[in-house]
């Protein structure tokens, strides 16, 4: 048994033949148009992308606007249940020091203050 040869000089078949079992292509018309033209819209119709007249157009390219409210951060607010007011206090450590070694001990006094919430209470060193 031979096997045929292949040359490349073989052409495909045309497009115009038909497969068995597939539907009948259009035929073009004597205008070349293979279908009728489209009926006309109704009216009061606007086309897809058409603006609106008398307003002016943006287009929106997909892209959201996305805006971000800023934090408000309050100077000297209770961490923890923020709301009250820290106030500072002082250790009897603190203030004993500034009253016995007078120079440096303001200085002590001022490193030995606690803070605290005037609404919740918590201590804060």
């Amino acid at each position: 048994m031979e096997k045929p040869t292949v040359t490349v000089t073989d052409q495909p078949p045309p497009y115009s033949a038909t497969v068995p079992g597939a539907p009948p292509q259009p035929q073009p018309q004597a205008g070349g148009a293979p279908y009728p033209p489209p009926p006309p819209p109704p009216p009061g119709y606007t086309p897809y992308g058409a603006a609106p007249p008398n307003t002016t157009y943006l287009p929106n390219y997909g892209a959201t606007t996305v805006i971000i409210p800023p934090q408000i951060i309050a100077v000297n607010a209770c961490p923890a249940c923020r709301v009250g007011i820290l106030e500072d206090d002082f250790t009897c450590l603190g203030i004993l020091c500034a009253i016995f070694f007078f120079p440096l001990g303001i200085l002590c006094c001022l490193a030995l203050k606690n803070r605290r919430c005037s609404n919740c209470g918590a201590m804060f060193g």
